[in-house]
């Protein structure tokens, strides 16, 4: 784990340990939880000692398992609730699950990558989940493309040279040319496309929710394996998505 300038070394650590419990509800052996953050057993088991002590592990002594603690529960909704919007969406998201019968994400733009802040996930028994909480650089990710083609070209290119291009897949953006040419496809359309840029076998087709001023809140998508959502179901799914989007974006504008 290679320290940030700046930073101090105990909490990065404790930090690390924290997203290792929170990306998993199956719970974690101390060993496991030291390999995967590159510390000795014994550094590992005082941080999360520590981290116990204010409820954010939990040890169940039964499976000699660590487990996400609720404080950190509570912690995150507190950054949940700075995004009023979350909760009216629910209904959206819960609609778009039940019509498609894939999972329904909502997300925003924090920094230079998408974060995924809320979730319905599909009934099927196979499905395609980025977990909540998740991060994703923006020119990998459908919703962070339907975001970001609401912003000026000159924008884009600023946001690029800043960001870099990070491709995850073989099919993921490598250059500013690719992607204004998609950006214009967004534009025309209303909605994006992440066609396994982000994992190979996934697909997300995503489109952006507005303020008044018509700044993006947030984007609403759709994820699910490439064989469920097919390019030919696609242009489907994104409709309805947009419709969507453009439907919680009014009711948003008439609760401000």
């Amino acid at each position: 784990m290679k320290q940030k300038v700046g930073s101090v070394q105990s909490v990065q650590r404790a930090m690390t340990l924290l997203k290792a419990l929170a990306a998993s509800d199956e719970g974690h052996r101390v060993s496991d939880l030291a390999k995967g953050a590159g510390l000795a057993v014994s550094t590992t088991h005082r941080l999360l000692t520590t981290l116990e002590i204010d409820n954010f592990a939990y040890f169940d002594p039964e499976r000699a398992l660590w487990h996400i603690g609720r404080e950190a529960y509570s912690v995150g909704s507190a950054y949940v609730q700075k995004y009023n919007f979350v909760t009216p969406a629910l209904p959206y998201l819960r609609k778009l699950r039940d019509e498609t019968r894939e999972t329904a994400n909502l997300g925003v733009l924090d920094g230079e990558q998408i974060v995924t802040i809320s979730q319905v996930e599909s009934r099927e028994i196979v499905r395609a989940i980025s977990p909540t909480g998740g991060r994703v650089p923006a020119f990998c990710s459908g919703m962070g493309k339907a975001i970001l083609a609401t912003w000026s070209d000159n924008q884009i290119e600023r946001f690029a040279e800043r960001a870099g291009f990070h491709p995850m897949t073989p099919r993921s953006h490598r250059n500013l040319d690719t992607l204004m040419k998609e950006i214009r496809h967004i534009r025309e359309v209303g909605y994006a496309v992440d066609d396994e840029e982000h994992a190979a076998g996934l697909r997300c087709v995503a489109a952006v929710v507005l303020s008044r001023a018509e700044d993006a809140v947030c984007a609403i998508s759709v994820s699910a394996l490439s064989s469920r959502l097919s390019p030919d179901r696609i242009s489907e799914v994104g409709v309805r998505i947009r419709d969507m989007a453009q439907s919680l974006t009014d009711s948003l504008r008439g609760a401000a």
